[in-house]
Order: structure tokens, then C-alpha cells, then sequence
């Protein structure tokens, strides 16, 4: 009983259960894998607030392990179509690109954590790999916008402290 009365928790009688697999969302839409029951659509819609889709990414049903987006952009399967890309991308109103994670893995859900200012990525992600990330999600500290946007700086300022530690601890 810790958490805010803002906070809502839901639980759902899912034959999928492993949400994350089967769920990819930011603060307007959801995909959600095919087969999910439709009281889970109805679940994740009412309690996240977002559009649900039932969708598949680059041949793959688990659109939580092969796809992650924000806000911001998204990266989806490498074998993904560019058709598809642009569709997902119309859906979702974000840019997207195909990628990967921990040198080369197509699963990005195992090794990328992403949201509109910070991202973890696996111990094996390559350096190339963490700079399509950060541009991809405008995560390069660069705001986009007018100066003077006080939120931006502190969230960056936080992302160099924790990146500076992290080095600092893997060194």
C-alpha cells in the first residue's frame, strides 16, 4: 500500500503472461501481440490510456521483445520491411529504425530499456549500437527546441551523472 492513489495496478487473467514480451507502449499507443484476449486490450487501454493495436514487428508476434519506442522515436526488428517501418511509424507517430543490441541480438527487448529521456542498453551493446539508440530517442542531450527548457537540463544532467558512474564502475 506504498504506492500513490495516481498509480494504477490492474491485474489481467492472461494466457500470454509475460506482459513485456507481448506489450510496446509510450504515453499514446500500445501494440499488442495478436493473439492477446481482448479483455487484456481493454485492460491495457483503460489503465495505460493509450490506443491498442494488435500488431506484428518484422515477422515477429512478441512486439514487446522485438520493438521499443517512446515519445520521442523507436527502434523496431532489423528484418523489418521498410513499408513496414513506415507504416508503424505513421501508427505511431514517431520515427523509427531498424536495429539491434548486445552486438548484432534482434531481441531488443533483452537488452534495451528506453523512455523519453534515458535509456539502458545490455553490457554487449556496441558503440554503434548506443549511438542509433541515442539518436534515434533524441537521448544526445540536444533538446530540439528553444533554449531555456530547465526539465531538459536536469534530465541530462542526470543521464551524464549516471553514465559517468556507470563507466566509473565497469573501468
Amino acid at each position: 500500500n506504498s504506492l500513490p492513489d495516481s498509480v494504477v495496478v490492474q491485474r489481467v487473467e492472461e494466457r500470454l503472461s509475460a506482459l513485456g514480451n507481448i506489450v510496446a507502449c509510450n504515453d499514446h499507443v500500445a501494440l499488442v501481440h495478436p493473439d492477446v484476449d481482448r479483455e487484456t486490450e481493454d485492460v491495457i487501454s483503460d489503465v495505460l490510456g493509450v490506443e491498442v493495436f494488435r500488431q506484428i514487428v518484422g515477422g515477429q508476434a512478441l512486439v514487446g521483445s522485438y520493438c521499443k519506442f517512446s515519445n520521442q522515436g523507436g527502434m523496431v526488428h532489423p528484418r523489418t520491411t521498410v513499408e513496414d517501418i513506415e507504416e508503424l511509424s505513421s501508427l505511431l507517430q514517431v520515427p523509427l529504425v531498424a536495429g539491434t543490441v548486445n552486438r548484432g541480438s534482434d531481441v531488443l527487448g533483452g537488452g534495451l530499456i528506453v523512455n523519453d529521456w534515458s535509456s539502458f542498453v545490455g553490457l554487449d551493446t556496441t558503440s554503434t549500437e548506443i549511438s542509433v539508440i541515442e539518436n534515434i530517442f533524441r537521448l544526445s542531450g540536444a533538446t530540439g527546441g528553444a533554449g531555456g527548457q530547465q526539465g531538459q537540463g536536469q534530465q541530462s544532467n542526470i543521464v551524464t551523472n549516471m553514465r559517468s558512474s556507470l563507466i566509473d564502475q565497469l573501468s
